[in-house]
């Protein structure tokens, strides 16, 4: 998948902009699965990063992900907003549950 570099969201603080990682459909038994009946992924692509955010002295602290890491989230982490017809899940950095390497 493609680093997405033209998104009209720049998130604020030490928001990130992620979107989820598309599952291969699978049938099991013949039988599909709805969307609504899906469980949401806990796999994203890291789109943007927010501005950031200072400490208690005023200091820059640098964010943990880059745009293009793939990362975990908790099922139902983040607010979902939507920008031309595509999905994109803003959540802050401490929501991010960890890094996939590889």
């Amino acid at each position: 998948m493609s680093t997405t570099t033209s998104v009209k969201i720049k998130p604020l603080g030490d928001r990130v902009l992620i979107k989820h990682v598309e599952e291969d459909e699978q049938v099991r038994g013949g039988i599909i699965i709805p969307d609504a009946a899906k469980e949401k992924p806990q796999e994203a692509e890291v789109i943007a990063l927010g501005t950031g955010r200072k400490d208690e002295s005023g200091n820059a602290v640098e964010f943990n992900v880059a745009v293009g890491d793939k990362v975990l989230i908790s099922k139902y982490g983040g607010t979902e907003v939507k920008v031309d017809g595509q999905a994109y899940i803003l959540v802050r950095e401490d929501d991010i549950l960890g890094v996939i390497q590889g």
